[in-house]
This record gives structure tokens, C-alpha cells and sequence, in this order.
């Protein structure tokens, strides 16, 4: 009686190394949105998460707290004194989301202030205080979606996508 070998042959296994490759060539450009688009996601949150906290915390310790964006989608949150910013209460360097890259509306302004009772107080050095924030990608894909924080002068911060018309609740409006 003859035995058969157990296994797989050689012609088999090329087969499906070469059905693994097509499949990893035809999931590779999704995945790649998929992973840009998260990092917009994640900066996005972080800066609003950063913003909430500076005003729950300025409201929190009934005094003036701010919140001063870095180069890139990094953010300090300090308590705002006369000379600068003062006792820092929180930081998130840009490291989660090194793609993402930020628009700040107006031009320039890099920190927000909060008052004692969460509104939007003018900042101690006189600069223009923030009012959005647009969070996109540095990295070319084929389908980018930009997010936005939006800053209201009584304090309140909208995390939205600018893309989605109103009535939809993830409007910008």
C-alpha cells in the first residue's frame, strides 16, 4: 500500500500567497484612508476634549484658564496670569495624530481663554482669541474628512464635520 504524504504542495501554497497578495493590493488604499482619517478624528477630539477641560476648569477653580495651541495639534492648558500663561494643568503633545494639521480661524490666534464663568474671556496679551479650529490631513488620500471645533463666545465648544449640511446633527452651524 502506498502512503500519501500529509500537507501542503508548493503549487498550492503559491496559490495562496498570490491570492493573499491581491487581496493586501485591493485593501491597501481603504486601510490607508481608514488610518488618516483616524488620526483626524483623534486630533480633532483631543482639541476639543482640551478646550472642554480648560473651561471646566476655569469655572472649576473660578478663575481665569486658558488654552494655547501648539506648532501642530498639540495643546497646553494653564491658568492665565497677567505675565503669561501659569500653572500648567494639562498637555497632549501632537505625537497620537503626527498627519493631522490644523487651521485656526483667525489667522494667527493661538490660544483661547476662559473665564471664571466658562465664557470666552479676551486673552491677556491682546491677541485674537480662537474660534475654530479645521483638522485635516497633511497626507493625500482619496477620500479626507476634514473635521472642526467650534468655538462659541459664551464658551461652548461643537465638535462637527463641515462636510454634512445642516439639518444633520454633525453639522457645522
Amino acid at each position: 500500500m502506498l502512503r500519501y504524504a500529509r500537507g501542503v504542495t508548493l503549487i498550492e501554497l503559491m496559490i495562496a500567497i498570490a491570492v493573499l497578495g491581491l487581496l493586501l493590493t485591493l485593501a491597501l488604499p481603504s486601510y490607508r484612508n481608514w488610518i488618516q482619517n483616524t488620526q483626524i478624528r483623534t486630533a480633532g477630539e483631543a482639541i476639543h476634549s482640551g478646550m472642554q477641560l480648560a473651561r471646566a476648569e476655569a469655572v472649576r477653580r473660578n478663575t481665569t484658564v486658558q488654552l494655547v495651541m501648539g506648532a501642530s495639534t498639540d495643546w497646553t492648558v494653564s491658568v492665565a496670569t497677567a505675565g503669561g500663561p501659569g500653572e500648567q494643568i494639562q498637555a497632549r503633545p501632537a505625537a497620537d495624530s503626527p498627519n493631522a494639521t490644523i487651521t485656526v480661524t483667525p489667522a494667527g490666534a493661538t490660544t483661547v481663554t476662559f473665564s471664571g464663568l466658562g465664557r470666552v474671556a479676551p486673552n491677556s496679551d491682546l491677541s485674537n482669541s480662537i474660534q475654530q479650529i479645521d483638522i485635516n490631513t497633511s497626507v493625500t488620500i482619496d477620500s479626507p474628512r476634514p473635521l472642526r471645533v467650534a468655538l462659541g463666545t459664551a464658551g461652548n465648544t461643537r465638535f462637527c464635520d463641515p462636510a454634512v449640511a445642516a439639518p444633520d446633527p454633525r453639522a457645522c452651524f
